[in-house]
């Protein structure tokens, strides 16, 4: 016989596996933006990773995607928009920011404000009841972060000032967090494969004229097995991979759970840094990345009681 209580617990940890495999892929985001960010202009680069990931997911989805049309036409509202935040303007907005600001703006901002949103987002328009618990989680992974990007020197943090970058990053984790959430209201009868098949093509397409018009204003590129490299990084691996897990941990564990891990993106950025870049890697990482570590299991306790509520 089936023990309820054990499959319920299983399909748990498997939503939190999902979440960290996908921070871990899209933290290399950060990584892998900074050498390219300066050889291909920001939305062009963001075109042409989701034309990368469209032309890998075609063979995949498209035979769902024939199979489940009718259904697809008539959620096309919800999936244009679902396109919109999540493929058009998400990473685009990462790519913008990252040419106005330093990378301690970027990390900060848009990793503190991805959760909160879609903490706030989720309690609106889902009526999620936010526990005591969630909130010291939050504020401890914030406190975490800090720690990390200041190395234990709050006198960094002074430095921060708003400007395009920060508006950029501040829509991105907005784009990001009503992602989040119009994932949760993913017709059921549309496959997570035809939902991401229509996904990356209409936010590739929606992209298409502003990259083009960037192209027109900006030198042409010239393209290095590196660059190529780096797109179909971006394109199969950010995008197919990292997006079909992160939709299955948001199915599982909710988005205000799943937002959460987006706190542990900072980490795995230094510890990728340190393998691929031969950064340095220091104690206060080890005491940010437990503190980090400690509010997402704080952040993620919920009592039989509140699970019944």
């Amino acid at each position: 016989m089936n023990n309820p209580t054990h499959h319920h617990t299983k399909h748990y940890r498997y939503g939190f596996l999902l979440a960290l495999i996908t921070v871990i892929i899209w933290s290399g985001n950060y990584v892998v933006a900074r050498g390219i960010s300066a050889k291909i202009p920001p939305v062009t680069l963001g075109f042409l990773r989701w034309a990368t990931a469209s032309v890998f997911i075609i063979p995949l989805g498209l035979k769902k995607f024939i199979v489940e049309k009718e259904i697809i036409l008539q959620h096309k509202t919800y999936l244009f928009f679902t396109a919109l935040f999540g493929v058009s303007l998400f990473n685009t907005f990462i790519y913008l920011a990252g040419h106005y600001t330093a990378a301690i703006n970027l990390a900060l901002i848009g990793t503190t404000a991805s959760p909160v949103f879609i903490t706030i987002f989720s309690a609106i328009f889902f009526k999620e009841k936010v526990y005591r618990l969630r909130i010291a989680g939050m504020l401890l992974c914030i406190i975490g972060i800090v720690l990390l990007l200041s190395n234990g020197d709050f006198e960094k943090l002074k430095q921060l000032q708003f400007g395009k970058g920060e508006y950029f990053i501040l829509c991105s984790a907005l784009a990001f967090s009503i992602y989040s959430v119009l994932v949760r209201r993913k017709p059921v009868d549309i496959s997570p494969m035809s939902f991401l098949f229509v996904l990356f093509i209409t936010g590739t397409v929606l992209l298409f004229p502003f990259a083009m018009l960037e192209l027109h204003y900006t030198p042409a590129l010239h393209f290095t097995q590196g660059m190529y490299a780096t797109i179909l990084y971006l394109g199969i691996g950010n995008s197919v991979i990292g997006f079909l897990c992160w939709n299955g941990a948001i199915a599982r564990i909710g988005a205000a759970r799943t937002s959460l891990f987006a706190n542990l993106m900072p980490l795995f950025t230094v510890i990728e840094a340190v393998i691929f870049l031969g950064e340095q890697f220091t104690v206060m990482h080890v005491i940010s990345g437990c503190v980090i570590v400690a509010g997402l299991v704080i952040a993620n306790i919920q009592s039989k009681k509140q699970e019944s509520k």
